[in-house]
């Protein structure tokens, strides 16, 4: 497959992820297909960053492994990556700042000193332009033209005008120059092919998807990596007709959605795993009084603060058990920003249909890396149905009326003839508590068995308006991979890189984690001649489920909770295992 990657790195503060953007948002321009990674710690300066930019007229799914350009700005850069890359491979640097030896390079590897300082300094006394030079050089290499870094350039600095703008377009086509003198286009650079392609992150698909859906109201206090979606929606709230609303805690924020939702809007809210373990009891309450709402959870290594700027999927059992006592939900687990978009539609459809809390597991490698969207994955034209439709007819309203599906009809609050308690206690069908004087009394006892039969019956209809697992790929494979949310890229990443080993492989991809899909998992497991399970933590909390759930055991599993994201190349070397072993 003709594709190039591109890895930057330096400290925190060097500018490494802007660097990094610009390259994705260059390759996008140019009509490719893309993924960037931008891997960081949590200080504001200091610490090892770096980026990586892979790009291809195909599809892709991940960062890939290796870098064919990489961008150092400093020692430790070169110290780190420069195993990773590839033979006739490039490595950019400034020679004034540190020195790379030719008898340091892997075979194959180029060298590319480029006087980013000296470059810098035409236009001004500080260093601040040595970035636009470095990004020069290396678009060069990487085969973006020259006018397309400069477009993109000219777009990130928004409205800011002058010689600013000019001074970086101006070190910009000189580092490029530069390069072009002295250097080489990468073999592996794929031409442009086709028209600009979106680029969004998970998190910007998430805010768009729930603007799509109808989204009025984002309480949200900030916690990395779910911050992105409370930024996004607050750029463009004036536009969208959204009420952004920076809570004093997650504890706050989730009541705040809560009685937005009640009060008749579409509303939710969005955290990490820290701030999603204050919310469960809230969560509870929304349950029991059957109040909609949609929560993201995108999670992050814990447990406690972990590591804050690193990925996992270690939260899938709080998830599925979070808040006291037994109510409906769905869990829903989308792999890329296509999916994310298209699955904050569903949960707000499943929120209202079914009157229950949804959550929807993004982490972090899915909230904050960068990705090509096809436009056709993103269709703005979501039919938002009213959301009240109850008319009085003279009887006394229950809002907790019994019915086969489970749903009860809901008022607007206040309605004439339509009023009603929503208590967090158990109650009957018109709201009123049993809890206080009445449990314990043969009628109200069989009064809360009903009730909970009633809220319960809504698993039944959630499973019939989720998707059940996809299985990819060709009937009677060699091995059939099992993984949810962002683990599905590198896994199709995987698959590929194992059909040019004569491999043949397929997928089951469980994009609704919960409720299961038994009969789905049970036919695609039973006619797999060898499974292995690709899951971001220690325990394999999705094949507990499973078999929890369906019987199905899942006996090879490759997990992986060192915050890293999973490489393809090192799935495909636990494939070749299983397989060839």
């Amino acid at each position: 497959m003709s594709e190039i990657s591109v890895r930057a790195g330096g400290a925190a503060g060097d500018g490494i992820a802007s660097v990094g953007e610009n390259i994705a948002r260059s390759f996008s321009r140019m009509g490719l297909h893309g993924f960037g990674l931008n891997a960081y710690q949590s200080v504001i300066r200091g610490g090892h960053v770096w980026f990586q930019g892979r790009a291809s007229p195909q599809k892709v799914y991940s960062q890939g492994d290796a870098c064919d350009v990489l961008y150092a700005m400093d020692r430790q850069t070169v110290d780190i990556h420069l195993p990773s890359v590839s033979g006739g491979g490039t490595v950019v640097f400034d020679p004034e700042k540190f020195a790379v030896q030719d008898s340091e390079l892997p075979a194959g590897v180029r060298k590319l000193p480029v006087p980013t300082l000296q470059i810098a300094r035409k236009f001004t006394p500080q260093s601040i332009l040595q970035n636009a030079a470095g990004l020069g050089a290396t678009a060069f290499v990487a085969g973006i033209p020259l006018e397309i870094v400069q477009q993109v350039l000219t777009e990130s600095f928004g409205r800011k005008k002058g010689e600013i703008v000019d001074w970086n377009l101006g070190a910009a086509a000189e580092g490029y120059h530069f390069a072009e003198q002295n250097a080489s286009v990468n073999d592996r650079a794929p031409k442009a092919a086709g028209p600009p392609k979106l680029l969004m992150t998970g998190n910007q698909a998430l805010g768009l998807g729930a603007a799509a859906a109808g989204l009025k109201f984002l309480a949200q206090y900030p916690m990395t990596p779910a911050t992105g979606i409370m930024t996004w929606l607050a750029a463009h709230s004036r536009d969208l007709g959204i009420v952004v609303k920076q809570a004093e805690d997650e504890l706050a924020a989730v009541h705040m959605a809560i009685g937005a939702s009640f009060g008749g809007v579409r509303a939710m809210t969005a955290t990490s795993g820290g701030g999603f373990s204050l919310m469960v009891e809230a969560l509870g309450m929304a349950g029991m009084c059957e109040v909609p709402l949609v929560v993201v959870d995108s999670q992050r290594s814990g447990p406690s603060t972990g590591l804050p700027t690193k990925t996992e999927q270690g939260d899938l059992n709080m998830m599925l058990g979070a808040g006291q006592g037994e109510f409906p939900r769905a869990i829903l687990a989308p792999s890329n920003p296509g999916e994310a978009f298209r699955a904050m539609v569903k949960a707000f459809q499943l929120a209202e249909d079914w009157q229950t809390p949804i959550l929807v597991a993004s982490d972090l490698h899915l909230s904050e890396n960068l990705m090509t969207v096809d436009r056709s994955e993103i269709s703005l034209d979501v039919d938002v149905p009213s959301l009240f439709t109850v008319e009085p007819n003279g009887h006394e309203y229950r809002r907790y009326q019994y019915t086969e599906s489970g749903v009860s009809p809901r008022a607007f609050p206040g309605q004439p003839g339509l009023m009603h308690i929503a208590g967090s206690d158990e109650h009957d069908e018109r709201g009123h508590l049993i809890s206080d004087t009445r449990s314990g009394v043969p009628l109200w006892v069989s009064e809360r068995t009903k009730m909970m039969n009633k809220r319960m019956r809504k698993l039944t209809g959630l499973l019939g308006a989720t998707e059940p697992p996809q299985l990819e790929g060709p009937a009677g494979a060699e091995l059939t991979f099992v993984a949810w949310g962002s683990t599905v890229g590198a896994v199709r990443d995987a698959m590929g890189l194992l059909t040019q080993r004569g491999v043949t492989t397929n997928l089951l991809r469980v994009e609704t984690v919960y409720p299961v899909h038994p009969a789905e998992v049970v036919e695609a497991v039973s006619g797999a001649k060898k499974t292995l399970l690709v899951e971001g933590n220690f325990s394999g909390q999705l094949a507990h489920l499973l078999r929890a759930e369906t019987g199905v055991v899942l006996p090879n599993r490759f997990l992986k909770y060192d915050g890293e994201p999973f490489y393809p190349m090192e799935i495909v070397g636990k494939a070749m295992e299983l397989v060839r072993g």
